[in-house]
């Protein structure tokens, strides 16, 4: 019986976890955007406090999106990463990237908590859902900073272990054997990227759903918010 246990709790993390994620995600963002169009936005608060606003956000978004892309590309092309890393300096530079991008993710995610707690109108916009985010954001950028550290060449062993994995999950056939022998810190990191794609659509993190991050490049530009702030959080 204590055998069984640990392998019962890899097909929940692992197998049910997933599904019940993308589930979410699709069914709540559906449902959301018919009945809640309004609040497919990120609920802009550059009007109450602007300078922390752009050094938390700008360097965030633009880490952030480098490593989504790099997971993405490492999931559709593995082959080709392989081989892009079969040269050492190559490899060396992938991976030195992505730890900046993650670097730069993590300060900028540490300057927009700072900017929620020390000005008191943005406590006032702040929501439990953000703080939650906030939460599982750090735990997942910390976690990915450490295998970066401790867990070398993360593009190589992403290609050969997680993307079979994750590719099972999308044939309905999930196959969990190299993710079960994995570091718990690299399960730790899969398990709450599974909870930010679960907790997706009840954030304000949907506006990336319909707004392609234009404002990285847009000119500053004048927001104001009519209304008692109240009637659009979305908790």
């Amino acid at each position: 019986m204590a055998n069984s246990n640990p392998f019962f709790l890899d097909q929940v993390l692992f197998i049910v976890l997933p599904y019940v994620s993308f589930a979410l995600f699709l069914l709540i963002s559906i449902r959301r955007y018919i009945r809640e169009t309004f609040t497919f936005s990120s609920l802009s608060s550059q009007f109450l406090e602007n300078k922390h606003h752009f050094w938390g956000l700008i360097p965030f978004h633009y880490g952030i999106i480098t490593i989504l892309t790099g997971h993405l590309i490492g999931f559709l092309i593995p082959r080709e990463v392989l081989l892009w890393n079969s040269i050492p300096f190559r490899l060396y530079v992938l991976e030195l990237t992505a730890f900046v991008a993650a670097v730069l993710t993590l300060t900028g995610l540490i300057s927009i908590i700072i900017r929620r707690i020390s000005v008191p109108k943005m406590k006032m916009v702040t929501s439990v859902a953000d703080w939650i985010l906030f939460g599982i954001f750090i735990f997942q950028i910390v976690t990915g900073i450490y295998m970066a550290i401790f867990h070398s060449w993360g593009s190589s062993w992403f290609a050969v272990t997680a993307v079979p994995y994750l590719v099972s999950l999308f044939t309905l056939s999930p196959d969990i054997t190299f993710i079960t022998a994995m570091p718990w810190m690299v399960k730790f990191h899969i398990i709450s990227a599974y909870l930010i794609i679960a907790f997706f659509p009840f954030t304000r993190l949907v506006h990336a759903l319909v707004i392609p991050n234009p404002y990285l490049w847009r000119k500053p530009q004048v927001v104001r918010w009519y209304g008692k702030w109240k009637s659009v959080r979305h908790v």
